[in-house]
């Protein structure tokens, strides 16, 4: 008979979600399976009575008849006519023991990757946050998106479009999608597109990646922004691309540096439209220099138009692709921030002559994008659906800014301070007092409150300290309950530093002026 714990696998097995699909027999079979595998069962051992594990489990006979049988015929048991089913005796295989030893030294032995693996590995990756907290940075707010009319078109996409839906898409994408996304990006963007032009793909970050595969070999030079988007700045490291780091003042990246470049860079990444995680705008005499710049040495311009749908004081500045004359610029662009994470669409803008191979390149990646959500989408946008979405959360959003930044000047004064964005989806907040970003890092954590170091996105980790908050995803009263949290965090860390450098005197307490606000 099976011990209790061998029981409890068993049952735990059948009443797993994963293992629903499953017809109830196969799901037995296979967790005894796995407890010969695991060497739980070992060689000559005696399996239940089909009537006695039955009644155990709460199954039919016949269902324990079946499991049983099929573990015979693949060898796992034996069974003997009036003695019962044993574990049998496999001489090649020595359950549990050989197992467990050979993961042990799996475990511990360190892949045998190639360069590029090794690079991608150790970089940690872009991890999506799957269940955000105040203030992941970077979310947009989910729990108002109107779902009921979203599932209405899709229901439309497959009532008209049917099985054909189910079937391989197109790799550049579908293309009333693509004439959607050209559409919008002439109008709200200034951009130079056509459905040709545009290339569907499930996200920004697979843009770049294509960018940095198909545009440059490894040991080429590719200037990127000081402080940078950590996605861009992992895809690049990942190709083997030497990163070039410029530094960003006010008016955006200082292009003097790459004017000045003798060793000729063939790339240039930015974000001009609102900086990551700056929130400066580039200069438009930066922005013409940058064009004769990539026109003259025949470099690419990769431009990433990440959250350009949020500007709070004034109309966005033309995007640097449509004031490209020379069809240098790659155009990179996202639902993701716009509409929600989870639709996986991202799209980018080439030049005539990129189409054909960046297509072929991403069909080597992942074939296509989902054809139903492509098409739902891009009725989405034809109904104007997506306009006034977007209209909607530019107004919850930049009210949402003004909450943090009001609620960080009241209780944080002390601390940080904030650097409000015209735009974007989080705000920076440099540190003013003693506490290290990375002890306020962890203290927030400490307390439920999520923060990104401001250091860790310069080349050199020698940025100012501080950290983002992002704000969007959370409404006014989760952002002062959160803001009050951190605030009491940062006090403890504050007055643990003066108790250790002799009792002087620790910032104000939360709720009060600081001297630097007065």
């Amino acid at each position: 008979m099976f011990k209790h714990s061998q029981l409890e696998s068993v049952k735990a097995w059948l009443a797993h979600p994963a293992h629903a699909a499953m017809p109830l027999h196969a799901r037995i079979q296979r967790a005894i399976r796995q407890l010969i595998l695991d060497g739980a069962l070992g060689p000559g051992k005696p399996l239940p009575a089909s009537r006695a594990l039955a009644s155990s489990l709460g199954v039919s006979r016949d269902t324990i008849e079946s499991a049983y049988a099929q573990l015979h015929a693949e060898g796992f048991i034996e069974r003997r006519v009036g003695s019962g089913s044993f574990v049998a005796e496999m001489t090649e295989f020595t359950p549990g023991r050989r197992r467990s030893r050979r993961d042990a030294l799996l475990r511990n032995q360190a892949p045998n990757l190639s360069k590029r693996g090794a690079a991608m590995f150790h970089s940690g990756g872009v991890r999506g946050i799957l269940a955000p907290r105040p203030f992941t940075q970077g979310i947009p707010e989910t729990r108002t998106f109107p779902l009921q009319l979203w599932e209405r078109l899709e229901r439309q996409v497959l009532k008209e479009v049917g099985t054909q839906a189910l079937l391989h898409g197109d790799p550049q994408g579908a293309e009333p999608l693509r004439r959607a996304i050209a559409d919008y990006v002439n109008l709200e963007r200034g951009a130079r597109a056509t459905a040709d032009r545009v290339l569907v793909l499930t996200s920004s970050q697979q843009a770049m990646m294509l960018c940095a595969t198909m545009l440059l070999d490894p040991g080429d030079r590719i200037f990127i922004e000081d402080p940078v988007y950590y996605g861009a700045r992992k895809a690049f490291d990942a190709a083997g691309l030497e990163c070039v780091p410029v530094r960003v003042d006010r008016q955006g990246i200082v292009v003097e540096q790459i004017m000045d470049d003798p060793r000729r860079a063939k790339a240039v990444s930015l974000t001009p439209s609102h900086q990551f995680p700056t929130g400066a705008t580039l200069a438009l005499d930066r922005r013409l220099a940058l064009i004769e710049w990539a026109a003259q040495h025949q470099t690419w311009i990769i431009e990433d138009d990440y959250d350009s749908e949020f500007h709070y004081a004034g109309k966005p500045t033309a995007c640097v692709q449509g004031l490209d004359p020379h069809d240098r610029t790659i155009y990179i662009g996202t639902f993701t921030k716009s509409l929600f994470p989870g639709l996986r669409i991202g799209y980018v803008v080439l030049p005539p002559q990129l189409v054909k191979p960046m297509t072929v390149a991403r069909s080597l990646l992942d074939g296509h994008t989902a054809s139903i959500a492509q098409l739902t989408l891009a009725r989405f946008m034809e109904g104007g659906h997506f306009g006034a979405h977007v209209r909607a959360m530019r107004g919850i959003y930049a009210e949402r800014l003004e909450v943090l930044a009001n609620l960080v000047r009241k209780h944080l004064s002390a601390f940080v301070e904030p650097r409000v964005p015209i735009g974007g989806l989080q705000m920076p907040c440099v540190l003013t007092c003693d506490v290290s970003e990375r002890a306020a890092v962890d203290a927030a954590r400490r307390v439920g409150v999520d923060l990104t170091g401001l250091s860790a996105l310069h080349a050199a980790g020698t940025g100012k300290a501080g950290f983002l908050m992002g704000f969007a995803a959370y409404t006014p009263a989760e952002i002062e309950v959160a803001v009050r949290k951190l605030a009491k965090a940062l006090q403890s860390i504050a007055s643990e530093n003066a108790a250790e450098s002799g009792g002087s005197k620790s910032p104000s307490s939360p709720g009060t002026s600081s001297p630097r606000a007065s």
